[in-house]
């Protein structure tokens, strides 16, 4: 199992964050389609349902943003992923059609409002620890070029910052060459839906993704 903690930094600043980690092989497609029919329900029933004034009112969400600003990062300015998701999706845009683990990824944020990293485990050189971006630190994040991540929860391994709840870099980034994974659902207020939502990434893995060889814990 993949080496991951919470520095003693960013426990302090935000005592309820908890991990959910899985590791594991799966084998990438362009698309799944059967997949597809269980996002376009949800984001059907989010578009009918949900307004952007409630976006950040939902728990999650609310707790994510509470994080930002204990650690002095504008949350409205550098949303976490899951809320940028839901007010894509709220706005009527289609959500991004990447291949099958990615669009897995999505799925379980736009279900359970957690902020999710998705890495190439090759790419990692452990350990790996969730702390706060120092100051003046960048990287460059998934099509967002250069990110200023000073302030910001983010992942560190050996080589430095490579994820945040807002956006991950492009060195860790999964692509369809990638062979094994380490997904990260961030919690940071000890939320009764993590388990659940660790279990249903582990089922759509297995039966959109066919993996394998997973372990996963909760941190």
């Amino acid at each position: 199992m993949v080496d991951i903690k919470i520095s003693v930094k960013l426990k302090q600043a935000c005592p309820n964050t908890r991990l959910a980690v899985i590791q594991s092989d799966v084998k990438y497609q362009k698309e799944n389609r059967t997949l597809w029919n269980e996002i376009e329900k949800l984001t059907g029933n989010i578009k009918n349902t949900l307004s952007q004034e409630q976006i950040a009112k939902l728990p999650v969400i609310r707790h994510t943003r509470e994080a930002y600003l204990s650690l002095g990062k504008e949350p409205a300015r550098y949303r976490c992923s899951a809320e940028s998701l839901l007010r894509r999706i709220v706005k009527g845009k289609d959500l991004y059609r990447i291949n099958n683990v990615v669009d897995i990824i999505n799925f379980i944020s736009l279900s359970f409002h957690f902020s999710i990293g998705c890495y190439d485990f090759n790419q990692l050189i452990e350990p790996i620890v969730f702390d706060i971006g120092r100051k003046d630190e960048t990287y460059q994040a998934i099509g967002r070029g250069k990110m200023n991540i000073e302030d910001l929860p983010v992942f560190r391994d050996n080589k430095g910052a490579f994820g945040s709840p807002t956006s991950d870099s492009e060195r860790t980034m999964s692509t369809d060459k990638t062979r094994e994974i380490v997904v990260i659902i961030i919690d940071f207020n000890k939320s009764d839906s993590l388990q659940e939502s660790l279990e249903k990434t582990l089922f759509c893995l297995k039966r959109y993704a066919a993996a394998k060889n997973a372990y996963y814990s909760i941190i």
